[in-house]
């Protein structure tokens, strides 16, 4: 764990700079809104350690497939989020030296993350030379009421210090990804321009062999600087994909400088290529005066349905609003060609948009905190993609419009190139007709499974009916060679989650297909499958096993290698491999989606037998124990897994916040807090609280959203109450 950062209930900060926890601060201080976000990195110059980021949602490029060997059905390449357009560079130079911040002496140094209002800014001193000071101060916001915007206001002040400073504000578009193969560059030029009212460049996605459109982006920029209140005539430059607006200053002891740059940021999701500069330069000269004060308004807008108020537990509360903060300028729903990224605005690896993530862990968050159309815009790009998924599905060799969506996408094709998760960890099928359940029991709103969902439905069931084989040894059918939630288990046979959810989405679909009179044929066996299906299950434990074998393992605890964790990064795969140590929840992930089916006594037997085993090294793990700990009255352990996963990346749990948050996991931390410490339950017009909060929280209180409209329950002295408001 690493608690550097410090905070109070609204604002993060850095109060003296820790220059080898970087990148982990960048990541944690990342902005967006929904259309566009960019890391925490400095406006200045920095040499030191650095992920330079700058994200537009829905831009990508299809990377070839690199792997040394070949297998039939691998896709064909992998989505890459790219690095885009960086918009927030200003260069300082004094008397012919230019501010390079890591290497430069601070006095002083501060920098904040404002959760309550989206705007991150920074202060510091720093000794130019000797007895001579240099102080800076900026903020920067990513506009939440006008997406296409965004602004930095940047203040310098000289202190026993005098002579040529030259402020200088740029756009350029020669930008890399870190995880490029063979540091690819993913940028062509389009043209650039800079004039006394702003500067531009525009860029397009080099050409690729994959009938993936070739996405071009334009940034402008205007400048506005000032000395002293004086306003200063900027210098134009430009140079291959870089726009530049120069300030020359003799300055004095005491001088002011002061530069705002507003940021328009255009692509061709949205506009013809032909039309992005006229674009971007009448929405600059249309930026509106009040924009800071329309952005704070905004988020206290977002505020006002999304926060969750914990009393009497600062690590806690801040820990909620950090992971609430992220997942609402990460997805807020208005654009519904896109999608929550499992490091949203934050960083780059892992590559796509969509996993089953946003089915399993985000949507619950969604509906509760938004308006509803924001969780149904997910379910349709899951609708939207269909063909895709049948295609997917038909280059593994199945047929008769099976469906197998993908483990990683952009636009509905499979990106995902490790053999033991693009064609075995086939259970996210089973979480796309789980989402589809999940939002109409939550919203009673049945139009959307009776116009599309039923046909995702249909698609899916027919690819289970495929995928079963039946087992003469165990007169069942079973299915071999799968890799579930737990991916330290690869191509097991029976894995029990994986089934349990194969049966369950055959007998929703066959509900749905009755219930709303669809005509569908070939579904004789689906019965016969829901009835026989094989689950291991150990008499003498009285536990559902995660896969056949997995008794045959030496059941040990983790508190037996706390010296070799995290086991991914200390062990070779083919120890985790056959160990029994647990990335994530995998039979309890199952018990949680389907916890009306099993008895207290039953959840209680599998999570004392699995949960000592589980590692928790992926961020979708402890808000699963979390969730089951409450619900078994185990409130000191659901507290634990509570506070891993509230402040997963604030502390570096896993030591690899620095290539990004992980955002996705985030509604888990929602999720333990409303559906496990509050116990709260939606069906329709039905509202169920069964409250369990750890002894020293003296109250918790949170709006949620029900088709009767916005509630708001508080839980006190094992009291609670719910208000409409």
């Amino acid at each position: 764990m690493e608690t550097y950062l410090k905070h109070d209930d609204w604002k993060i900060w850095e109060d003296h700079f820790h220059v080898d926890k970087n990148e982990v601060t960048e990541s944690i201080m990342s902005l967006g809104n929904g259309k566009f976000g960019l890391r925490g990195n400095f406006e200045e110059s920095f040499t030191g350690p650095s992920l330079p980021g700058s994200y537009i949602g829905g831009i990508w490029f299809p990377d070839k497939t690199r792997v040394g060997w070949w297998k039939n059905g691998y896709p064909d390449y992998f989505a890459k989020v790219i690095n885009s357009v960086n918009w927030i560079g200003i260069n300082l130079e004094i008397n012919g030296k230019i501010l390079d911040l890591g290497t430069c002496r601070f006095t002083s140094f501060y920098r904040e993350l404002n959760l309550k209002t989206g705007i991150l800014s920074k202060t510091c001193k720093i000794e130019w030379e000797e007895g001579k000071y240099l102080h800076i101060s900026s903020r920067r916001f990513c506009s939440v009421d006008s997406p296409h915007l965004a602004k930095i206001h940047y203040e310098i002040r000289l202190e026993n210090l005098s002579g040529k400073v030259r402020l200088s504000s740029y756009l350029n578009g020669d930008v890399r990804n870190k995880d490029s193969n063979h540091d690819e560059h993913f940028w062509e030029e389009v043209f650039q321009m800079a004039d006394h009212e702003m500067g531009y460049v525009q860029v397009k996605t080099k050409p690729n062999p994959f009938e993936v459109p070739q996405y071009q982006v334009g940034v402008g920029m205007k400048n506005s600087c000032t000395q002293n209140g004086t306003l200063i005539e900027p210098l134009e430059e430009i140079k291959s994909m870089r726009a530049f607006h120069h300030f020359d200053v003799p300055a004095q002891d005491g001088d002011i400088i002061s530069l705002t740059k507003t940021v328009v940021i255009s692509h061709t999701l949205d506009h013809k290529a032909e039309d992005l500069y006229s674009y971007t330069e009448n929405a600059l000269i249309q930026a509106p005066a009040h924009l800071e004060e329309d952005h704070i308004q905004a988020w206290g807008k977002a505020w006002e349905e999304a926060d969750i108020q914990i009393e009497g537990d600062l690590s806690a509360q801040i820990g909620i609003r950090f992971n609430i903060f992220h997942l609402l300028q990460t997805y807020n729903g208005k654009d519904a060609r896109l999608n929550i990224g499992p490091k949203g605005f934050t960083g780059e690896k892992y590559g796509g948009v969509t996993y089953w993530d946003t089915e399993a862990y985000c949507i619950p968050f969604y509906l509760s905190s938004c308006d509803f159309s924001v969780a149904k815009n997910l379910l349709m790009y899951r609708y939207r993609q269909l063909p895709k998924a049948i295609e997917n599905a038909e280059k593994l060799g199945f047929s008769d419009g099976a469906a197998l969506y993908p483990m990683v996408t952009m636009n509905g094709e499979e990106c995902h190139n490790e053999w033991e998760i693009t064609f075995e960890e086939i259970h996210r099928n089973g979480a796309i007709a789980y989402a589809i359940y999940d939002y109409t029991r939550y919203t009673g709103d049945e139009n959307y499974v009776k116009e599309f969902g039923w046909e995702v439905l249909v698609a899916i069931s027919r690819f289970w009916e495929q995928r079963v084989q039946w087992s003469d040894a165990k007169k069942a059918y079973v299915i071999l060679g799968v890799t579930g939630p737990n991916e330290y288990e690869n191509n097991v046979n029976n894995n029990w989650y994986t089934n349990y959810i194969a049966v369950w989405t055959l007998k929703y679909t066959l509900e749905c297909i009755k219930k709303y009179k669809k005509q569908v044929d070939r579904t004789e066996k689906w019965q016969a499958i829901i009835d026989q299906m094989y689950f291991p299950y150990d008499q003498n434990r009285m536990v559902f096993l995660q896969q056949d074998g997995f008794l045959d393992k030496e059941l040990l605890n983790v508190d037996q290698i706390k010296e070799h964790r995290p086991i991914n990064q200390k062990w070779s795969w083919d120890r985790i491999l056959r160990s029994c140590f647990i990335k994530q929840a995998d039979v309890l992930q199952g018990i949680y989606f389907f916890e009306e089916d099993f008895d207290l006594e039953t959840v209680k037997r599998n999570f004392d037998f699995y949960e000592p085993m589980t590692v928790h090294e992926s961020s979708l793990s402890p808000c699963v124990h979390s969730i089951l700990a409450c619900r078994i009255g185990q409130i000191d352990k659901a507290y634990e897994m509570y506070l891993r996963t509230s402040r997963l990346d604030l502390d570096n749990y896993n030591q690899d916040t620095e290539d990004g948050l992980h955002i996705t996991s985030m509604a888990g931390t929602w999720l333990s807090v409303v559906k496990g410490f509050a116990g709260l339950k939606v069906r329709g017009t039905q509202v169920e609280a069964k409250p369990n909060l750890p002894s020293h929280w003296k109250s918790l209180s949170f709006s949620f959203r029900t088709v009767e409209g916005v509630k708001r329950i508080r839980i006190e002295n094992g009291r609670f109450e719910i208000k409409n408001i």
